[in-house]
């Protein structure tokens, strides 16, 4: 899939937990996000600008946050940590490596660094006015963000800067407990647990396995993988796929509604233009086709002989 920086890409075993999303890789966190969950993860960390975030952050790796960006909880680094003017940890800092923070960070418990510790001094008054005016022409865009944006957009199908699995919230997303808004597409992998109700702008892919506690209401098309299931509605203008084993517990209501005969709906099906049911081996034919008029087909075949 290629990679769109308005898209809210959620790994493969992502879990939400209660107060803490577990996740695998890098985590990049655009400008002016609300996150009413803590972030733990192997990989590291960045945050852009102007960012709220309600619990804990832990990594394994590096965590980087811009500046006047507010984190509720503790900080747990396994590497260094960067801290841009003006931010603020509600909790105590402690990391293994080098410590860099700006002007005016406030950490209210404390930290404990192992590395390096690097303050940077107040900048005069005359610079600050400046900077500040500079602030509100870019609206809280982080050039650390940008430059990680800019990394992965650039890869031609090499190894990419930061982790090849990472989690992705884009620019003025809310990731909350009860309500989740997201202004573009939404794409989240297999194997995950996923928490709230999420307002989508564009298109929502829910990967196989997959569960989701809560209600999509998508302006755009909805996908639900093979054996996931949905504790709770789902509402698209455009269709709704259902794939085989996947349980639905509330409404569903769409332009259209693709529903495999294996799938399982307790609730009421609304489409604007029907209703249709479709077997496994009309799915199969359907790819089949799709596959040779692309001429990948006879590749394929060749491919698995020679496995």
């Amino acid at each position: 899939m290629t990679f769109d920086r308005k898209t809210l890409v959620i790994p493969d075993n992502t879990r939400f937990e209660e107060k803490t999303i577990i996740t695998k890789g890098d985590v990049v966190i655009g400008d002016r996000c609300l996150i009413q969950f803590g972030i733990k993860t192997d990989g590291r960390i960045f945050v852009g600008e102007h960012v709220i975030i309600d619990g804990d952050l832990e990594a394994t790796g590096d965590i980087r946050a811009d500046i006047f960006s507010t984190i509720g909880g503790n900080v747990n680094s396994g590497g260094n940590v960067y801290f841009g003017e003006k931010s603020k940890i509600n909790g105590k800092l402690s990391l293994k490596g080098d410590l860099d923070v700006g002007d005016s960070v406030e950490i209210k418990e404390g930290f404990e660094a192992k590395g390096w510790i690097n303050i940077r001094s107040p900048i005069p008054v005359v610079i600050y006015v400046f900077i500040y005016l500079l602030q509100l022409f870019k609206m809280g865009h982080s050039e650390e963000i940008e430059r990680i944006l800019e990394e992965i957009e650039e890869n031609n199908g090499e190894t990419i800067p930061i982790s090849e699995t990472f989690l992705y919230i884009p620019n003025n997303s809310i990731i909350g407990v009860q309500k989740s808004k997201v202004d573009n597409h939404l794409n989240i992998g297999k194997k995950s647990k996923i928490l709230g109700n999420f307002d989508i702008k564009g298109n929502a892919y829910l990967g196989d396995n997959t569960i989701f506690h809560g209600t999509i209401n998508s302006t755009g098309n909805v996908y639900c993988g093979k054996k996931s299931n949905v504790k709770g509605n789902i509402k698209a203008n455009g269709d709704v796929t259902i794939e085989e084993k996947t349980k639905i517990a509330g409404d569903i209501s769409a332009e259209t509604i693709f529903l495999s005969k294996e799938a399982i709906v307790n609730s009421t099906l609304y489409g604007k233009k029907g209703v249709s049911f479709k077997t496994d081996s009309e799915v199969k034919i359907e790819e089949k086709v799709k596959r040779f008029e692309k001429n990948v087909d006879v590749v394929d075949e060749v491919e698995n002989i020679l496995e």
